[in-house]
C-alpha cells in the first residue's frame, strides 16, 4: 500500500475527499438500486453494485493517469479537443433517441461495447480548459470585445447551441460557470453583461422557434417551461411527483435517518440512484448524513481554492477554478433540487450518483486539479533537495 501511496502526487486532502465520497456512494447507490432491479430489471441488485464499482474504478484510473500529466500540456490539448467535441456533439444530436415521447439527444452510443456516453459532460470540461487557456494568453493586454469574438465567443456559443436542444440545465450551468471564470480572469464586466443580455434574448428566440415547430424537439421546451412554472407557482401536478417524493423522503429521515438500506421512497422515487440520491441519503442517514455530505463538498471547495491560490502561473490558477468550481456548483444544485429550492434539472451528485459519464468527467476534472498541485509539490521538493545540498549552500554563500 505504501508504494502506491508514494506514487500518488498532488493535494492529499483532495485525494482523501474524493475517495471518501466514492466509498460512501456504494451505500445509497446499492440501496436505491433495488427499485431499478425489481421494477425494470431481473431482481439482481448486486449487478448494479458491480456496475457502480466499475464506473468508480475507471474514474479513479482516469484521475490517476491525468494527474501524472504536467498541467501545461492541457493548454494545447484543449485546442486539439475542441474540434473533437464539436464532432461528438453533432453526432450526439444526429444519433439522439426519443424516450417516452421526449427528445433525449444527450447520449452517443459507443459501438462494440454496448455503452452510452454523455458528450455534454466532456464538452463542459474541455470548454473550461479552453477558456482558461484564452484568459492566460491575454492576461497582459487590454481585452476588447471585437478581438475576443472569434477565439472565445463563437466556439462557446457553438458548443452551448449544440447542447441546448436536449439539455437546458447543463447549458445554463456551463454558461454561468464560463462567465464566472471569465470574471475571475479579468474579462471586462461590461462585455459579460452584454453577453448575458444577448444570451437571454437568444434563449427567448430559441423557445419561440421551438414552440412554433414542436416536431423538431418533441416535448423538451414544454418540459422546461412546465418545470419552471410549477416551481414558481407551487402547483401540485403530475410533473411534481419526483420532488414531492423527495420531500417525503427527507421528512421521513429526521435527524438521524431510518438506517442504511431502509429507505421507503426509493421504491417510488424515479432516478433515486442518480438525480435524487441526496433525498435517499437524508432519508437513510438523516439530516446529519446530509450535513456531512455538504461539509465534504465545502471542504473540497476550500482545497480547490487553496490549490488555485498556490498555482505558479495564471493558467494554473484559472485551470483549477475552471474545472473545480462546476463540481461544487453541480453538487449544490442537486441538493437544492431535492429540497425544492431549485427547479428539477437532472444534475447528478458528483462522485456519489450512479452513472458512468458523470463519474468519469468528475474524476477527469479532479485529476487536472491534482496535476496543478502536483507540479507545486515537485517544485517544493526540488527546492528542498537544493537546500540540503552542501555544494548548493556554498555556491549561494559565495
Amino acid at each position: 500500500m505504501q508504494p502506491l501511496i508514494n506514487k500518488i502526487k498532488g493535494d492529499k486532502l483532495i485525494w482523501a475527499i474524493a475517495t471518501l465520497l466514492a466509498i460512501f456512494s456504494f451505500l445509497p447507490v446499492y440501496s436505491a438500486a433495488s427499485n431499478l432491479a425489481y421494477v425494470g430489471g431481473n431482481g439482481n441488485t448486486f449487478a448494479y453494485f458491480v456496475k457502480h464499482f466499475m464506473h468508480l474504478f475507471l474514474g479513479f484510473t482516469i484521475m490517476y493517469g491525468v494527474h501524472k500529466i504536467p498541467y501545461r500540456y492541457f493548454r494545447g490539448l484543449s485546442m486539439v479537443m475542441m474540434p473533437i467535441v464539436f464532432v461528438l456533439l453533432i453526432l450526439t444530436v444526429l444519433q439522439g433517441t426519443t424516450i417516452g415521447g421526449a427528445n433525449a439527444s444527450r447520449w452517443i452510443r459507443i459501438p462494440f461495447v454496448n455503452m452510452s456516453f454523455q458528450t455534454s459532460t466532456l464538452a463542459a470540461v474541455v470548454l473550461m480548459v479552453y477558456v482558461a487557456r484564452y484568459l492566460s494568453r491575454v492576461k497582459d493586454r487590454a481585452i476588447t470585445f471585437k478581438e475576443s469574438v472569434l477565439p472565445l465567443w463563437i466556439p462557446l456559443f457553438i458548443i452551448l447551441g449544440l447542447i441546448l436542444p436536449s439539455n437546458f440545465s447543463t447549458t445554463a450551468i456551463l454558461f454561468v460557470m464560463t462567465c464566472a471564470l471569465l470574471f475571475l480572469g479579468g474579462y471586462p464586466l461590461r462585455y459579460l453583461l452584454a453577453i448575458g443580455f444577448a444570451g437571454i434574448i437568444g434563449l427567448t428566440l430559441f423557445v419561440l422557434v421551438a414552440k412554433q415547430f414542436p416536431d423538431a424537439m418533441p416535448n423538451r421546451v414544454d418540459t422546461w417551461i412546465s418545470r419552471v412554472e410549477n416551481f414558481v407557482n407551487g402547483e401540485d401536478t403530475e410533473a411534481d411527483y419526483q420532488i414531492e417524493r423527495a420531500k417525503i423522503a427527507i421528512a421521513s429521515g429526521g435527524i438521524t435517518g431510518l438506517g442504511s438500506g431502509k429507505s421507503m421512497q426509493k421504491n417510488f422515487l424515479p432516478q433515486s440512484s442518480s438525480d435524487f440520491i441526496f433525498a435517499i441519503i437524508v432519508e437513510e442517514y438523516g439530516l446529519l448524513g446530509g450535513l456531512i455530505i455538504m461539509i465534504m463538498y465545502m471542504w473540497l471547495l476550500f482545497r480547490i481554492v487553496i490549490v488555485a491560490q498556490k498555482a505558479e502561473d495564471v493558467f494554473g490558477k484559472l485551470l483549477v477554478l475552471g474545472v473545480g468550481l462546476p463540481i461544487i456548483f453541480q453538487a449544490m444544485i442537486n441538493m437544492a433540487v431535492a429540497v425544492e429550492l431549485f427547479p428539477v434539472t437532472g444534475q447528478t451528485l458528483p462522485l456519489i450518483s450512479s452513472g458512468g459519464t458523470s463519474i468519469w468527467m468528475t474524476c477527469l476534472a479532479i485529476g487536472i486539479i491534482l496535476s496543478v498541485s502536483a507540479k507545486r509539490e515537485e517544485k517544493k521538493q526540488k527546492q528542498k533537495v537544493d537546500t540540503d545540498n552542501p555544494l548548493e549552500i556554498l555556491s549561494e554563500a559565495i
